[in-house]
């Protein structure tokens, strides 16, 4: 699987972090994040069903270690401090980015930062922390690494008929949420994610209905994320279509749509979402037929920057509503009917007509 076209991101400075840190955190603890003062409550014996079969927790789980690429948003968002993290991409400070931060900070007292695991699972590394629950939804560990981690733990993974990263973000939540006793935390952390789109939509009621692609450009080749992407899934929360163009492409690995550099067209919605980071700028601003596009010609571009493709790709229960509040006003550039309003991040990035 191309991993730079999964991550979407190289990485991030130390300035940027502290910034948008700053900007979002308050306001994501503010916005509902289930608190770890919640006592944990489920039955013994709880059964879950996976796409391995399933689990049985016998306790409610106090060591968790997150191999999901992901998932330690979730557990932060419910309030609880993993044992360890598993390294996806880019260099933010123990794999925690800054959406997470202020709910990291949150449970900090309940023990060390957590352990950074870099790599291809380690079976012996991650038995030495003695879990007692590893969460293994997003993280892509085949049948056999599966079978020996289960010796010494049980391994939560994604329901049956959903894929490792295709898992919606609060299938996500309500799983780990049951696995901890926690299910108050993960509806309330749902229901705070799901206001945030759901005041976006009524903020904006024309967006509803109309076409809107995320795209990429990466390494020669161009292609759209599809609608039960990450990256599809967020326009999708704020009333977007997906392009017919794009839904009749054939799927690769399950999360995106090759394009012909001959043929862009699949590309011309009502808005087009270049979710890219900083250094593939110039292959998006290179492709020839770009200029084509109805969606260039009218200004209705938009392009991430590094760390908002990373909070879309990440496509978490606390990355989504930072992505939404920092792509907002570029959405609303773009699709305000008017092709003299210059969408900043195209004017930035010298990819505006």
């Amino acid at each position: 699987m191309p991993a730079d076209l999964l991550g979407g991101a190289a990485g991030c400075s130390e300035a940027m972090m502290t910034t948008f840190s700053s900007r979002f955190g308050r306001r994501a603890l503010l916005g509902g994040l289930a608190a770890a003062a919640t006592s944990p409550a489920r039955a013994a014996g709880t059964r879950i069903d996976d796409a391995f079969g399933g689990i049985v927790l016998k306790d409610v789980p106090r060591r968790v270690v997150s191999l999901g690429y992901t998932t330690h948003d979730t557990l932060l968002a419910l309030g609880v401090l993993p044992v360890a993290v598993r390294q996806w991409f880019g260099d933010a400070p123990g794999a925690i980015w800054p959406w997470a931060q202020p709910a990291l900070q949150a449970v900090a007292a309940q023990g060390p930062a957590p352990v950074v695991l870099t790599g291809d699972v380690s079976v012996e590394r991650v038995a030495a922390l003695q879990p007692d629950l590893i969460i293994g939804i997003a993280s892509g560990i085949p049948p056999e690494i599966h079978a020996t981690l289960s010796k010494f733990a049980p391994v939560l993974m994604e329901a049956r008929g959903q894929t490792s990263f295709g898992t919606p973000w609060d299938s996500v939540a309500r799983r780990i949420g049951l696995a901890l006793g926690r299910s108050a935390e993960a509806e309330a952390a749902i229901a705070a994610t799901r206001k945030n789109f759901a005041e976006a939509q009524a903020r904006h009621p024309g967006w509803a209905g109309r076409r809107a692609v995320a795209a990429y450009a990466f390494g020669g080749e161009t292609g759209a994320f599809i609608r039960s992407d990450t990256r599809g899934r967020f326009l999708a929360e704020l009333g977007f279509v997906e392009p017919e163009a794009v839904a009749r492409r054939p799927v690769s690995y399950g999360f995106y749509a090759r394009l012909s550099p001959e043929d862009l067209s699949p590309l011309d919605a009502d808005l087009l979402l270049w979710v890219i980071a900083t250094e593939q700028v110039p292959e998006v601003a290179a492709l020839p037929l770009r200029r084509l596009l109805r969606a260039h010609r009218e200004g209705r571009e938009v392009v991430t920057t590094a760390l908002v493709s990373a909070a879309l790709s990440f496509g978490s229960i606390l990355s989504l509503p930072f992505a939404l509040e920092a792509l907002e006003p570029e959405l609303v550039a773009a699709l305000d009917g008017n092709p003299a309003t210059v969408v900043p991040s195209a004017r930035e990035t010298g990819i505006a007509p």
